[in-house]
């Protein structure tokens, strides 16, 4: 896990660190967040959970890569490996004209090539999370939102809990950016 720096002279490689501890920070807030919401609607998951096949042993890295979410039994009675990715929606914006979700789909779809068949492969499904900055949410994520929303109203069964859960993670998104941005201002010393 990447940390914060303590008082390390501004270079080049302790602004990367910097940039990476806070997309570290949004990506776990929104994952806890998520989770919490599949815990609240009553469905059985587990968070980091140690399936060690999401990584090829080609490519030279550990296989013990967790899921970021494991869903039991979510499709067909086959687990669910959720892979929660979020994006800024203006990366690659200077190369060609700018479409609303397009860095959330191109994240989705290269987390699918990169995961799916080893999900497959094992007797599990694969569910990338994609979402971007600004709050887009790629399809599955919408998907897989709405089934829990469905779950979650079913056994709950009041009127806010009708849209609680797109909610709660718009709110987990935002507040991920907040931080982001909380994290870049200048000190002020007196």
């Amino acid at each position: 896990m990447l940390l914060k720096p303590q008082g390390v002279a501004l270079g080049m490689s302790s602004i990367k660190v910097e940039k990476q501890w806070q997309m570290v920070y949004r990506h776990d807030l929104v994952r806890d967040v998520l989770f919490d919401i599949f815990r609240r609607a009553g469905i059985s998951a587990k968070k980091e959970a140690p399936v060690n096949f999401l990584t090829d042993p080609l490519e030279g890295r550990s296989t013990l890569r967790p899921a970021d979410i494991l869903v039991f039994g979510w499709v067909g009675g086959k687990h669910a490996c959720v892979d929660l990715t979020g994006v800024s929606p203006l990366v690659g914006l200077g190369s060609s004209v700018f479409t609303v979700g397009q860095a959330a789909l191109k994240a989705a779809s290269g987390k699918v090539i990169k995961h799916e068949k080893a999900c497959l492969d094992n007797q599990h499904v694969f569910i990338p999370f994609a979402f971007d900055t600004f709050g887009f949410l790629a399809p599955e994520a919408v998907d897989l939102l709405s089934r829990v929303q469905r779950v979650m109203h079913s056994n709950v069964m009041t009127p806010r809990s009708m849209d609680v859960v797109f909610k709660r993670l718009s709110f987990a998104i935002q507040k991920g950016v907040a931080a982001q941005l909380v994290a870049r201002l200048p000190t002020i010393s007196m």
